[in-house]
């Protein structure tokens, strides 16, 4: 059986122990296969590129939650953020390319002390779509967030909302004691100023991930028993979920082994390979931006440490043609993009 990777390693030593178990057919009897081998069958092998639309920045892993699921680590005590100095590379790159959807993440990405600058001066290019990923606490964490809703009201941010259920006990269990509540008044507050109303072109999505070792269920109907539920019992509206399979690394792969589900989750998620999901998923039109520079194919392999195959590795060095020629890095945990109807920090894909 494999044993925990939950300790106080540093996240480098961690990262490597979580590659090496990712980076075989997993399991000793062979029966798992590997990615590429799978893709190859359906001649979608190497992965590539198609035009580069979207540049996702992790602005850094520092966050009010720890969530159970989180493939970051991301936490209170986190110390890894972004740079303005970066900021202003990207900002950049965002000038001089066609790339049109920011998309900021984090841990929490309100709390660099940059943020409010990055997306004032990132508003003053005009990128096509530009999203927050807050996890709703944020809003209600501190007297200095209060304005928060305000502030992504000015720029016309599409906010995308974490929020696991529509219940209290799921969504704690998830995402700790108290945070079901925070999440219920900061989406109201969105509400008062227009987000998500059903004529409004303020955007508010939310998130759904699983909070166990299952995949996801039809997004749609999800969406409808959520949008019901919100409704009838706190007058919460939204424009739309996107469901997102969990993927095994970090923190989640951790409680798949200390729970004994890695190996039934890994099967899961093969036995639902859709090949048709391979075609878009969201390393096909994103490049992934770390909290210092470093370019990936996806906020996963970030995570993995796995930077692009390309000489163009940091956004200093940002080059459209080289990116665009690369090979798309992948692993065993590709397969939770490309489960059922497929997942991208958009939704489904198929």
């Amino acid at each position: 059986m494999l044993k925990s990777l939950q300790s106080k390693e540093s996240p480098l030593s961690k990262t490597d122990k979580q590659l090496e178990i990712l980076s075989t057919g997993i399991f000793s009897d062979g029966s798992l296969p590997t990615f590429a081998d799978t893709i190859k069958k359906t001649n979608q092998f190497p992965l590539q590129p198609k035009k580069i639309e979207i540049l996702q920045i992790n602005v850094g892993y520092m966050c009010n939650q720890v969530c159970a699921h989180c493939h970051v680590d991301a936490g209170p005590d986190r110390k890894e953020i972004m740079t303005q100095e970066t900021m202003l590379q990207i900002l950049e790159v965002l000038k001089t390319t066609e790339v049109n959807t920011l998309d900021l993440t984090g841990g929490a990405p309100e709390m660099n002390p940059h943020f409010r600058w990055f997306v004032e001066e990132a508003s003053k290019i005009g990128v096509k779509d530009f999203i927050v990923r807050s996890n709703l606490t944020i809003i209600r964490a501190n007297k200095k967030y209060y304005d928060l809703p305000d502030f992504f009201k000015k720029h016309n941010i599409h906010v995308v909302s974490s929020m696991p259920h529509w219940t209290k006990g799921k969504t704690d269990v998830q995402r700790g004691d108290g945070v079901f509540d925070k999440s219920i008044k900061a989406l109201q507050e969105l509400n008062a100023v227009g987000y998500g109303m059903p004529e409004s072109g303020l955007k508010l999505d939310l998130v759904y991930n699983p909070s166990g070792a299952f995949l996801p269920g039809d997004q749609m109907a999800m969406e409808r028993d959520f949008k019901k539920a919100l409704k009838e019992d706190f007058d919460i509206q939204f424009h739309n979920l996107f469901a997102i399979t969990n993927l095994p690394i970090s923190r989640f792969l951790d409680y798949l082994i200390a729970s004994d589900n890695y190996e039934d989750y890994m099967y899961a998620l093969v036995e639902a390979y859709n090949s048709s999901a391979v075609t878009n998923v969201m390393c096909t039109n994103t490049v992934s931006v770390s909290w210092d520079g470093w370019l990936y194919d996806c906020d996963f392999n970030q995570m993995l440490g796995l930077k692009v195959a390309s000489k163009s590795k940091h956004i200093s060095e940002f080059n459209e043609k080289e990116l665009k020629d690369r090979n798309i890095i992948i692993s065993q945990h590709c397969y939770g993009c490309t489960a059922g109807a497929g997942s991208s920090c958009q939704g489904t894909v198929a």
